[in-house]
């Protein structure tokens, strides 16, 4: 296939089937195939989906390699990557299409946006693949794994849903340990500060994202924590 230019690839993903967009923070909409209005609050399953089977959310998915992977390795539950650059998701929306995973689908919006689009109770699982560490002072608060972010998590999350985190950051993984720590309203499940240096916890573990892949061959360690709410 040609290579594609970013304006391309956004009016591409206004035509996939797969993929919904919210363009607005104010006044959050989203808007599906073509662009028209959907509401999906409480009815991915059964409007999106066709089925009853669990959710779970890939947060920051970029290409969508962990989401589609995931869909791949367990046809009996749903997945949704989440990301707001159309450009990323475009990759893994289209090869979910070429590959018939119907049980994947893509949502650009903002993270801090998930409760307008889900229910209480919706999502039972989500991962946090590689995400930004927000590394300079005073970026506590943008960290997906921050008392902030848990707080919203948990607005759409089953009780005793899980999170998981994946990170070649050591700053990130140190500061989620600290912050579990003192988080009420969560407990700490499991953490490796080196997931290859073992058998694997979790044959989940295994999908690599082009991040991951190039992680690995600078020789960084990958890290990984288990958050239960």
């Amino acid at each position: 296939m040609k290579k594609r230019n970013k304006l391309q690839k956004f009016a591409d993903i206004q035509r996939f089937p797969n993929v919904y967009e919210n363009f607005h923070h104010d006044q959050p909409q989203l808007l599906g195939e073509g662009g028209e209005p959907v509401s999906l609050r409480g009815e991915w399953s059964g409007e999106h989906f066709r089925n009853n089977q669990p959710i779970t959310l890939e947060l920051a998915c970029g290409r969508g390699e962990y989401t589609l992977a995931l869909a791949t390795r367990f046809p009996e539950r749903n997945f949704i990557g989440v990301d707001v650059k159309g450009a990323r998701i475009w990759k893994g929306a289209r090869l979910a299409l070429e590959q018939h995973l119907t049980n994947a689908a893509f949502l650009r919006t903002r993270i801090e946006q998930l409760a307008h689009f889900f229910t209480p109770g919706e999502v039972d699982e989500i991962w946090i693949t590689f995400p930004d560490p927000f590394l300079k002072s005073g970026k506590d608060n943008r960290r997906l794994t921050s008392p902030r972010f848990l707080d919203e998590f948990r607005k759409i999350m089953n009780p005793g849903g899980v999170i998981h985190l994946k990170t070649d950051s050591p700053e990130l993984y140190a500061y989620t340990l600290r912050v579990m720590r003192t988080y009420e309203h969560a407990q700490l499940e499991f953490h490796q500060d080196d997931i290859y240096s073992q058998p694997l916890a979790m044959p989940e573990l295994a999908f690599h994202t082009y991040y991951e892949q190039m992680h690995l061959l600078e020789g960084k360690t990958i890290k990984y924590v288990r958050i239960r709410i």
